[in-house]
């Protein structure tokens, strides 16, 4: 069986992607879930991943560290991770790899936090096209492939790569497009979002560098997390 580490739920946006893609589409494996190390330096991860990152995908003697790589590795076995039909197929390659690069604006001021409510201080000409982009592309892969999901009718790798932006929305709230809201929620209401979402907020480790972001980027309306 495939195990797969992890770091905190409320926190590690990369951890989800491989996470939920496995979960939504069943496909058998053990979680292994990793505190963020207190210290930066800390060599912890080191013990399971040559980078010292998650996610991290071992399968028998194979590790796989990186998320599109585990996506990749999990398609040669499993034919539900991307679409069946090839144009479907190379677009939803194309946008997983345009998350996986890009987006910075968001990330940077909208760190995923699921348990929190943000009402963010600005919205900076590069967050707003960061946006802009988002809608954009949402709404091109609903229309061309026709929904529910970007790249047809059933959930796909693509769908797992922006399942982070869909809590990142959730907490800050940023503006966006009908279609895009609509679809925000369609991910967050998957039985794998869901129970993240739940495990998310029973955690109670805190992480000090997001923590600060939340006060950088906006003011705290709502923290909805369990507390130590």
């Amino acid at each position: 069986m495939y195990q797969l580490h992890i770091a905190n739920k409320n926190y590690s946006s990369w951890s989800l992607r491989p996470w939920v893609l496995l979960r939504q589409l069943a496909i058998p494996f053990a979680e292994q879930l990793h505190e963020f190390p207190a210290d930066p330096a800390s060599r912890a991860f080191f013990a399971f991943s040559p980078t010292g990152k998650v996610p991290c995908l071992q399968d028998g003697a194979m590790v796989i560290y990186d998320s599109l790589a585990i996506a990749e590795y999990l398609a040669e076995r499993h034919t539900s991770v991307w679409p069946s039909a090839g144009e479907a197929r190379a677009w939803a390659r194309c946008a997983c790899a345009e998350m996986h690069s890009g987006f910075d604006a968001l990330r940077s001021n909208c760190s995923m936090n699921c348990g929190i409510r943000v009402r963010l201080h600005q919205l900076s000409p590069a967050l707003r096209a960061d946006l802009a982009r988002l809608d954009e592309l949402w709404s091109e892969g609903l229309r061309r492939f026709g929904g529910p999901f970007l790249a047809g009718e059933h959930f796909s790798a693509v769908d797992a790569f922006y399942a982070p932006v869909a809590f990142r929305i959730q907490s800050y709230q940023p503006p966006l497009a009908e279609t895009a809201r609509a679809y925000t929620q369609r991910l967050l209401d998957l039985p794998a979002m869901r129970q993240w979402y739940a495990d998310a907020l029973t955690e109670t480790w805190r992480d000090q560098g997001h923590e600060d972001d939340i006060a950088r980027c906006g003011i705290l309306t709502e923290d909805l997390r369990q507390r130590a």
